[in-house]
């Protein structure tokens, strides 16, 4: 695959480098592919994102959210019985893993559920009021009248 070198945007854009490095980090090609997932939209601006962690219990994932980076972590603990077990084939992947999802900015976690094997997260997009879109009346440009109590010379 072909890369690009987009050293030439950092030079000459000021506050682009996060959308720079969003660029590279989907041009590599170096991330594996393990485990897989799913990113469903679930609403206008609701998500779910679907982790196949089979052999993972609740206790060996982590899930932890920084500066809008989601990072799925399954750390396999040390099974005793690997080691009594004779295998011939071993195809269940129990290998830790470390899965990255670069959220929106304003895309919140609302919830982790782990069944079945699938590790199945739930996003929303929550505008601050400052950014929603809202309504502006139009007036017609007629002077209205204030009406109050005249001052009586007398």
């Amino acid at each position: 695959m072909r890369t690009f070198d987009l050293t030439p945007l950092y030079r000459s854009a000021v506050g682009f480098d996060r959308l720079a490095t969003l660029l590279e980090s989907a041009a590599r090609t170096g991330e594996q592919g393990w485990p897989p997932y799913n990113i469903q939209s679930t609403g206008e601006n609701q998500y779910r994102i679907e982790v196949a962690v089979a052999g993972f219990g609740p206790d060996e994932l982590t899930l932890e959210v920084k500066e809008n980076l989601l990072t799925v972590t399954g750390r396999k603990t040390a099974n005793d019985d690997d080691a009594a077990r004779t295998y011939l084939h071993r195809g269940l992947a129990e290998r830790d893993f470390e899965r990255r999802f670069q959220l929106a900015d304003y895309v919140v976690v609302r919830s982790a559920e782990l069944a079945n094997g699938l590790l199945t997260v739930d996003l929303a997009r929550e505008l601050p009021e400052a950014l929603k879109p809202r309504r502006i009346e139009i007036g017609t440009g007629k002077a209205t009248l204030i009406e109050g109590k005249a001052d009586k010379a007398a």
